[in-house]
Formats: C-alpha cells, sequence, structure tokens
C-alpha cells in the first residue's frame, strides 16, 4: 500500500475529449484522484506551465505523412493520445504520496516533473518520445502519479511554484536538445527564432550558460527584455528581404555558426542564408536544428544549398535523461531564470488558450495554470494586469 496523507478519492482536472477547439476541454470536479503505483509518487499540483504543444496535440497538428492529417504523437507506432485525455506537461507541485519502492520521506517535497515517458532505462537517447499529457495523463489537474525518479527537487526558496513551472522540462529540455544534437560550443554565433516564446527565452539563457552568443529575432519591442535576457541583439523578423542583411550586420559581417528554428515555413531559406556567407572563415559545419513550425510545416529548400554548402539539419523533439538532469541542476544552482508572463486558474483554461492563441507584443515567457484550490498561494501574484486582460 502506498505512504500517504489524506486525499480526496476526486479531483477537479481539465478533461481533453477529443480533437478539436477549446470547447474539447471539459472542466470536471468529479475524476477520479490517481493512485501511484509501484515506483511512483503522487503529486499534488501546484502549477503547470502551458505549451504549445497542448494545443496542437488538441487540435492535431502532428501529422509526419499526409499534411491535412488530424493527428499526433505516433513515434513508437501507435498513437498514445486516447480520450478523454488530461494534458499538461511541465508540473510542479508537492508529494503527498509514495507507492511501494519509494521513500516515505521523500513526502512533502516540492519538484519539478521530467515530462517525457520514456520507452526504455537509456540515458542519452531518446528515439519515440511520448509525454504526460499526451500519452499518459498531466497536470491540468489537482494530481498527478508520476515515477520518483522523474520527478526532482528543488528547494530554491526564491522561486515560487508558478516561477517553477515556468522553468519546465518541455521547454528548456527541448532548447538543450536543440543545442546538443547541434554540438554548440563557447564563442559560436546562434540564432534563435521565435525568441520571445518559452523554448526562445529558454535558447537564449541556455547559450549564455555554455558560453555560445545568441542573436534573437523576434519584434522590436521586446528588444529591451531579450537583450537583459542575454540576447546579444535582437533582429527584426519583419521586411524579409533586407532580414539577411540585418542579421549581418548585428553580427558585424561573420556568419551564423547555427540556427535554432522555432518558425519554419519561408524564413527557413533566410536562416539558412545567414550561415552560408564567407564559407572560409568558417570553423564548423552550418548547422540548422529544428524543433518548430510556428511559420508554417512546409518549407521550400533547394537541396544543392543543402548539400553543397554542407548545411547539417537537426529534428529535435524531446531530450535525453541526461539533459534533464543537466537542466535541474541548472536552475537548483540559479544559472536558469524563470520567464513568466502570468497565471490562469485551471477553470479558466478556456481564456488561457485563447490568450495565448491571440498574445500581443507585450507577451513574452510562460504562461502557467494553478489549481483553483491553489490559486490564492500560488496563482493570485502573477494574474494578469489590466491591460492584458483587455486582449481577452
Amino acid at each position: 500500500m502506498p505512504e500517504t496523507t489524506a486525499v480526496s478519492s476526486t479531483m477537479a482536472a481539465m478533461l481533453l475529449v477529443g480533437h478539436g477547439g477549446v470547447e474539447q476541454l471539459h472542466y470536471r470536479e468529479d475524476v477520479k484522484t490517481p493512485s501511484p503505483g509501484p515506483g511512483d509518487v503522487l503529486v499534488q499540483v501546484t502549477a503547470t506551465a502551458k505549451n504549445n504543444t497542448d494545443r496542437k496535440a488538441r487540435e492535431g497538428l502532428y501529422p509526419t505523412k499526409e499534411k491535412g492529417d488530424v493527428t499526433s504523437f505516433a513515434m513508437g507506432g501507435t498513437p498514445t493520445l486516447t480520450f478523454p485525455r488530461i494534458q499538461g506537461a511541465d508540473v510542479a507541485g508537492r508529494i503527498i504520496a509514495v507507492g511501494e519502492g519509494v521513500n516515505a520521506e521523500r513526502i512533502g517535497q516540492r519538484g519539478l516533473l521530467d515530462f517525457n515517458i520514456y520507452a526504455d532505462e537509456r540515458r542519452d537517447i531518446n528515439l519515440t518520445p511520448d509525454y504526460y499529457g499526451h500519452g499518459a495523463d498531466g497536470g491540468y489537474a489537482e494530481y498527478i502519479a508520476v515515477p520518483a525518479d522523474q520527478f526532482h527537487s528543488i528547494d530554491n526558496p526564491e522561486l515560487s511554484d508558478a516561477e517553477l513551472a515556468a522553468m519546465g522540462m518541455c521547454s528548456y529540455q527541448t532548447a538543450y536538445h536543440m543545442m546538443t544534437s547541434a554540438h554548440i560550443k563557447a564563442g559560436e554565433r546562434v540564432l534563435v527564432s521565435g525568441a520571445s516564446g518559452g523554448v526562445g527565452t529558454a535558447l537564449i539563457q541556455l547559450c549564455r550558460i555554455v558560453g555560445a552568443i545568441p542573436y534573437a529575432v523576434s519584434q522590436p519591442d521586446k528588444a529591451a527584455e531579450l537583450q537583459a535576457l542575454g540576447a546579444e541583439a535582437v533582429i527584426d523578423r519583419g521586411d524579409l528581404p533586407t532580414f539577411v542583411e540585418r542579421v549581418l550586420e548585428a553580427t558585424g559581417g561573420k556568419p551564423i555558426d547555427a540556427v535554432m528554428d522555432l518558425v519554419g515555413g519561408e524564413m527557413t531559406d533566410l536562416f539558412i542564408d545567414t550561415m552560408i556567407v564567407d564559407m572560409q572563415h568558417r570553423q564548423s559545419y552550418p548547422r540548422l536544428s529544428i524543433a518548430g513550425a510556428s511559420g508554417g510545416n512546409l518549407s521550400e529548400i533547394m537541396w544543392t544549398r543543402i548539400y553543397l554548402y554542407q548545411v547539417q539539419i537537426f529534428g529535435v523533439s524531446h531530450g535525453t535523461r541526461e539533459e534533464a538532469e543537466q537542466l535541474i541542476a541548472w536552475i537548483r544552482s540559479g544559472e536558469l531564470k524563470p520567464v513568466l508572463h502570468a497565471a490562469f486558474k485551471l477553470s479558466e483554461l478556456h481564456d488561457a488558450e485563447r490568450y495565448f492563441v491571440n498574445r500581443g507584443s507585450n507577451y513574452l515567457g510562460k504562461i502557467v495554470i494553478v489549481p483553483d484550490a491553489q490559486w490564492d498561494a500560488h496563482g493570485a501574484p502573477f494574474g494578469l494586469t489590466n491591460a492584458q486582460e483587455q486582449r481577452l
């Protein structure tokens, strides 16, 4: 029997009942509370960061063969998203029960979930990515049961639970895996697209940690905040005909060593152009690391430009156990900082989804979702301002 404190047999949760719009998200207060199995812990959720993958999975926007398919992750051969499903991958909270084989002294620990559902015990590779909130229930609920070795304790008193969730693995591990896949080294110039989002802000910080020089692609009104975060310069993503010229102006005419691409679409070819100038003075192959397609799922590229300039392309989904543990170490040491935009109540997830899609120019960082019962303690200090609420 699991070691536990008193827990209600039912909980509040947001259930995804099918592919489609926000109307497919149903708030219920009578969902069965999970029980920790052997090797698991039961976590009382205090905050869960929202990721774009929640929306894309809900809408079925992960085709791999037919571009019009409504589908989701099936890297292991069989789709694992079944309905109803509780979404939410980046979970912060406190352990309130442990399953068989887990030390009861862990009860009370605050921590952050490594969101991956790993297919095996390998630490340096993850070939069939899946995650909590997709292949198993996630954190848009009051409780979640997860493997004990994937719920990492983080005591840092300077971090609120909402801020801790904002540093969740879905964004930070994706960012770090983009960099490790492309073998980013100290001193290299790295172009970061989609720089104002969760993965983008993580990339800027991680580049500085490893000694690389990040150049952010974003809107001009976010330049000051992104530079304060560590961006060497911010390049306006508008005016595409002059984009490459403006990037090279920011670098002093030196080529970009590697691009972290979260945009795709018509930008991809321009990103390649920033790397294949002045090839005789490069110190390494041009590298394009791709982990998103906010600008379009299809890009037209001349393959001669890829193989003649020896551009290396890395497709990135989820990271590894080793990378997750390194990120946790950087959070504990204070080297990684949260970039938290705002918090919403769990019962108001529809509003959060609409706000995320229609976010305006002052949007930077992460939105977190807080169970209603935890709102006063963990969500209210980070609620939207009046100006932000006007865009709902």
